[in-house]
């Protein structure tokens, strides 16, 4: 139970984040590139704005994904810990949304997502809200 509380904080934890900052700009880790370069090496046509979990949890997809898990064990710390990844990187964390995946696989699916620029709507919906907000704010009080 104690691992699925982590997850959950995590997720939030980095969701916040990615709400706050322009996520074109997160670096992760310490080896992003290295993450970054062995992912699209392996999953160049991977589809990372929705994915598919049968991308990540199919027998075949298990097996493309192992060696690349297992070349940043030791590099990566708990590069095989279970963290919760969004299937689509334009919602939030959901039921609907989320599946199980291994650290290493969020860090190489959200690196991308980052650098790709699909993480961007989530910024920018919440950099809109702020906004909108503070406009409402000035009215309220002007």
């Amino acid at each position: 139970m104690m691992w699925a509380m982590k997850a959950a904080q995590h997720a939030e934890v980095y969701f916040n984040l990615i709400s706050s900052v322009d996520p074109t700009f997160l670096k992760l880790t310490k080896v992003d590139e290295e993450i970054y370069a062995a992912f699209r090496e392996r999953f160049g046509r991977l589809r990372i704005d929705v994915l598919e979990p049968e991308e990540l949890k199919s027998e075949p997809a298990k097996e493309k994904w192992r060696p690349f898990c297992m070349q940043f064990e030791g590099v990566v710390e708990d590069f095989n810990y279970g963290t919760l990844l969004r299937l689509d990187c334009s919602k939030d964390y959901t039921d609907e949304n989320t599946i199980f995946a291994t650290r290493i696989q969020f860090f190489a699916i959200e690196i991308a997502r980052n650098r790709e620029g699909y993480n961007s709507v989530i910024y920018n919906s919440a950099t809109q809200r702020k906004m909108a907000a503070a406009v409402k704010a000035a009215c309220d009080h002007g």
